[in-house]
């Protein structure tokens, strides 16, 4: 199982936000990304080189909101009042699996961490 998995739904839509560009970055690396892709058809990040092991750190994972939606055509205000929506995580075992369940619309979000 990989270390990390997110799920996105558009609930503004009522459908997973297919396309959305998600990225993790690790802070303690000084910003390097371990995790970049898009939301496939299932809702769950699509991407090619995620590790099977992310190390205990502070990890940030960034949502491309905005873009999203003005790719499915939603008029959003020249400054959205989400553009990239960034959620500051800990791991504090590696050898767990943290999977990231996010909901959201254009003005607003939940994410928690699910099982």
């Amino acid at each position: 199982m990989k270390p990390i998995s997110v799920h996105v739904v558009d609930i503004a839509n009522g459908v997973v936000a297919r396309g959305m560009r998600v990225q993790v970055v690790s802070l303690d690396a000084g910003g390097e990304t371990v995790l970049e892709g898009t939301v496939g058809n299932n809702g769950l990040v699509e991407d090619l080189d995620r590790p099977d092991r992310i190390p205990p750190g502070q990890y940030e994972l960034r949502l491309h909101v905005a873009q999203y939606y003005r790719d499915r055509g939603t008029v959003l205000p020249e400054l959205p009042f989400m553009d990239v929506q960034v959620f500051r995580f800990g791991m504090f075992d590696g050898r767990q699996h943290y999977h990231l369940p996010v909901k959201l619309s254009p003005w607003g979000m939940s994410l928690f961490r699910g099982a």
